[in-house]
């Protein structure tokens, strides 16, 4: 059956001053942990982030990152955005690396009428449904590679850090059997990344300010009720997030090495 989340009661997440790790190129490179499960459990800090363009690390930046003593870097953007834009310093910061696009195209590319005939929540929750049926196997292959032995701390991230992200962490916090208004407000949190990154553009690089500027809102939009419609849908289908995450196809003794080396 569906579930119901009281979007007017958040829990407050962002106040921890553990949540962000504050850099000048990057602007939503966030701490998952802190965060209570279904069991009486809580997700550990300083193991499992989520982050935005992580190809812009450069300078103190870098050297911030490289302090979290990562060990895996999961890359969920297209090939063509690696080609363009570049990947995660290696070449500075060794760590096991996979690229694992869940999309075959970004959203610029979609037919107008996807976007133009849905409220910023509809567009959302329908695009976030698409990824999921699109490239399940793909975010099914990310938490497999996250429940390998001494993999962690690991850091996954796309471009901005809000959608692709944001379903993966939504996944892998439900396979922990994270409460569920918690997943949606860390999935509301992206809104103040995508002001960081907007202050930063006006500063740094105004022709991305542009282009953010001419495309639909709801594609630089962290929507509460996008999320909970997803979470929603999917339990009402399958029960459970956690048992959604099994359907698609990953091991439980992925699962089991996540909750050894993330819940407390």
């Amino acid at each position: 059956m569906g579930i119901v989340i009281s979007l007017d009661e958040l829990p407050d997440v962002g106040s921890d001053p553990r949540r962000v790790l504050h850099l000048d190129a990057v602007h939503n490179f966030r701490d998952l942990g802190g965060y209570p499960t279904e069991d009486g459990r809580t997700t550990k800090w300083g193991v499992l982030y989520r982050a935005d363009g992580l190809y812009r690390l450069a300078g103190h930046d870098l050297e911030k990152v490289r302090d979290l003593g990562l060990k895996k870097v999961i890359d969920l953007r297209t090939d063509e955005e690696l080609d363009v834009r570049g990947r995660f310093p290696l070449e500075y910061h060794p760590v096991t690396f996979h690229h694992l696009s869940v999309m075959d195209t970004t959203w610029v590319e979609l037919p107008e009428v996807e976007i133009t005939d849905r409220t910023p929540a509809e567009f959302l929750e329908w695009a976030y449904l698409e990824m999921l049926r699109d490239a399940a196997d793909r975010f099914a292959r990310a938490i497999d590679h996250l429940g390998e032995d001494d993999c962690l701390p690991a850091v996954f991230h796309c471009a901005a850090g809000k959608d692709r992200t944001g379903v993966l962490a939504m996944l892998l916090l439900g396979a922990m059997r994270v409460r569920h208004e918690f997943i949606v407000a860390d999935y509301a949190l992206t809104g103040e990344g995508m002001e960081r990154m907007r202050d930063w553009a006006r500063r740094e690089s105004p022709e991305i300010l542009e282009r953010m500027a001419g495309e639909p809102t709801a594609f630089h939009e962290a929507v509460p009720e996008a999320m909970a419609g997803v979470i929603s849908a999917i339990c009402q289908r399958h029960g459970s997030l956690r048992d959604y995450v099994l359907h698609l196809g990953v091991p439980q003794v992925a699962l089991d090495g996540l909750e050894a080396g993330f819940l407390a």
